[in-house]
């Protein structure tokens, strides 16, 4: 149970923001702006509809390459976006393992059942080591660990004062989780290559959906106080653009630039194809693409 909570938030870093419903893809028109594509992906991660994020954010031929990356086990994308990510598959496990309500409570009222103040100093100072984790680790971009710092200090300040050592709101979390990662059937070893990534985000979607109505119970509900995220264009030069996001999570002002780049007419978020574009590849050729850094904007004239 210890490490649902952090891992709950590291997943909902990009799910979180509510944005306008996304368009219906057969609808014939012109591709979406720069800041529409930014809300049209946060709408469908809002909507726990990983597969048709993972299919807009990047182009068909890198989600061809994506998907026979994940089958071959190479990669994980796009949960490898996540801070935190790493960790999705074992947590899986650990909440569809047999009685694990019941032994995940019984772990929980030996480490942490009324423990609210040693939880919340936790908090606290997991919010300062998470800012250092996400200042350096390799492969994010600046405009990722710009992002990701705020995120991570609102979470900590929200955890400091939430109800974490309550033990009636970890057995409805429980009850929530538990079944939901049952129901995705990736809980065994080798399933998440065997369903290949289209499969995988599908079967994940009600799952996020579980780690939204469990956070709830403490209180930090995500689709009422970011209902409000606005997207706007910034600046934008040819092929690259800028878009500001500003939205509300955990009772704190979010506030970020992130980079765009269009191919093929469509416009996609830069890091993420930076890192889409490494996970794809071998070994040899991602670590190339991984220490590219986001191409910057021309300066305005």
């Amino acid at each position: 149970m210890t490490r649902l909570l952090p891992a709950l938030l590291a997943g909902l870093l990009l799910g979180g923001c509510r944005a306008p419903s996304a368009p219906d893809a057969s609808v014939p028109g012109p591709p979406p702006g720069p800041a529409r594509t930014v809300q049209q992906l946060t709408a469908r991660l809002h909507d726990n509809d990983l597969a048709a994020f993972a299919r807009e954010a990047v182009p068909p031929a890198l989600h061809a390459e994506l998907d026979a990356a994940w089958r071959a086990g190479r990669t994980r994308w796009p949960l490898d976006e996540l801070p935190f990510g790493a960790r999705l598959p074992g947590m899986l496990r650990a909440l569809a393992a047999p009685d694990a309500e019941q032994r995940l409570l019984g772990v929980f009222d030996r480490q942490f059942a009324g423990a609210d103040r040693q939880l919340r100093n936790t908090a606290a100072t997991l919010g300062v080591f998470g800012v250092e984790y996400v200042q350096h680790r390799p492969g994010f971009g600046e405009d990722q660990r710009r992002h990701y710092a705020q995120l991570v200090q609102a979470a900590a300040r929200w955890g400091s004062h939430a109800p974490l050592g309550d033990r009636a709101r970890a057995r409805a979390g429980l009850a929530v989780l538990v079944p939901a990662a049952r129901r995705t059937g990736l809980a065994r070893d080798g399933a998440f290559q065997t369903a290949g990534m289209d499969d995988s985000l599908r079967r994940l979607g009600p799952f996020a959906a579980a780690f939204k109505q469990a956070v709830k119970g403490y209180g930090l509900d995500l689709d009422a106080d970011l209902a409000g995220m606005r997207a706007s264009l910034q600046e934008q030069t040819g092929d690259r653009a800028r878009v500001r996001m500003q939205y509300r999570f955990a009772g704190a002002d979010i506030d970020t630039v992130i980079a765009m780049e269009r191919i093929g007419g469509r416009w996609y978020v830069a890091d993420f194809l930076r890192h889409a574009e490494a996970a794809a590849r071998p070994p040899a050729a991602a670590a190339q693409v991984a220490g590219r850094a986001t191409p910057a904007m021309p300066a305005p004239r």
